[in-house]
């Protein structure tokens, strides 16, 4: 079978990613753009912030979290809606990221159903966060938290969150210069880190 000319090749993904770069459609079947943000939306690990309503759900454990068992699922929830950068080249490219241990989805289960999640890369001791969805309350900010929460573990120094919003901003999220940010990064991807194949 012969590529599709639109694809994305992901080693040039993972080249980009690792200079500042990612890649977004205009549309769900329209051309892939590159950004690179300036100034450049990131979640400081050790200065993320969860309300206490939150906190009380996940000591509860209303949601079974797993990582890495439904990406295909995850990414394309992340898609369904009316519009959206997550075109077919890029479900193509970031599942075949996957199957290679760059891409990772944080998943919210309950009663069998997959009602939340996150998917991203991975390079050494950077994680950059593309999507999330929640068919339920609060279920992707549990797997926001304890991505955030593996990532400490596993000695992680970049949560980018690319652009800032009001939803990532309730988490502690902040603006850097694209010059600090790419210092940043060149600092995490030369780190002997990484992600692991599952959250404790």
């Amino acid at each position: 079978m012969k590529p599709d000319p639109k694809d994305l090749d992901p080693d040039m993904v993972l080249r980009a990613y690792a200079r500042g770069l990612f890649p977004m459609a205009e549309s769900r079947s329209g051309p892939i753009a590159w950004y690179s943000p300036d100034p450049r939306a990131v979640i400081p690990l050790q200065g993320f912030h969860i309300s206490r309503s939150l906190r009380r759900k996940i000591r509860k454990g209303v949601f079974d979290i797993r990582v890495d068992t439904a990406f295909g699922q995850v990414i394309r929830t992340c898609a369904e809606r009316e519009e959206t950068w997550i075109s077919d080249a890029v479900i193509r490219a970031y599942t075949a990221l996957h199957q290679r241990g760059h891409a990772h989805s944080v998943e919210a289960w309950r009663e069998g159903r997959l009602v939340g999640g996150l998917y991203g890369i991975s390079i050494r001791a950077a994680f950059f966060g593309e999507s999330m969805f929640s068919l339920e309350s609060d279920a992707s900010k549990v797997t926001l938290a304890a991505l955030v929460g593996h990532l400490r573990r596993r000695g992680f120094v970049l949560l980018d969150t690319q652009f800032m919003n009001e939803h990532v901003r309730q988490f502690g999220a902040i603006e850097i210069p694209r010059s600090e940010y790419l210092n940043i990064l060149a600092s995490a991807i030369r780190a002997d880190v990484c992600f692991g194949e599952a959250l404790p």
